[in-house]
């Protein structure tokens, strides 16, 4: 099934962007090998985590989404994803985790949102 790689929920009123730093010892790559989920020579192209129907409290689990696939003789990721016309061919695995064992996949985790997305890239000031 192709599918686009874009973060999307019901009404998508608030919109922005994430960034996130690799964890030095425990990252997604890892966790997953440590759960047997990723077998030999597979990486992690892509991560998606979805928490929905919260009413006022957070409840766990979220649901992550990890992309992944071999390099297909490629040296490097962005190599292969280069030069592949069409879309990428990758396995899709769907993991129920707390939200604490998601962030501890990474270093640092940043989120930015506002309304419909009007503020991402745009200079501010404050006071």
């Amino acid at each position: 099934m192709e599918q686009n790689f874009k973060a999307s929920v019901q009404y998508d009123d608030l919109l922005g962007s994430v960034a996130a730093d690799r964890a030095d010892k425990n990252g997604p790559s890892k966790w997953l090998s440590e759960k047997k989920l990723i077998k030999e020579g597979e990486l992690v192209v892509g991560i998606s985590m979805y928490s929905g129907e919260n009413h006022g409290t957070h409840q766990d689990p979220v649901y992550a989404t990890f992309l992944v696939t071999d390099l297909k003789g490629y040296e490097n990721v962005p190599e292969m994803l280069v030069s592949i016309d069409g879309p990428i061919q990758v396995r899709k695995i769907d993991v129920d985790m707390n939200l604490r064992d998601f962030f501890a996949l990474f270093k640092r985790f940043n989120v930015t949102l506002s309304t419909k997305g009007m503020m991402e890239g745009q200079q501010y000031r404050t006071e």
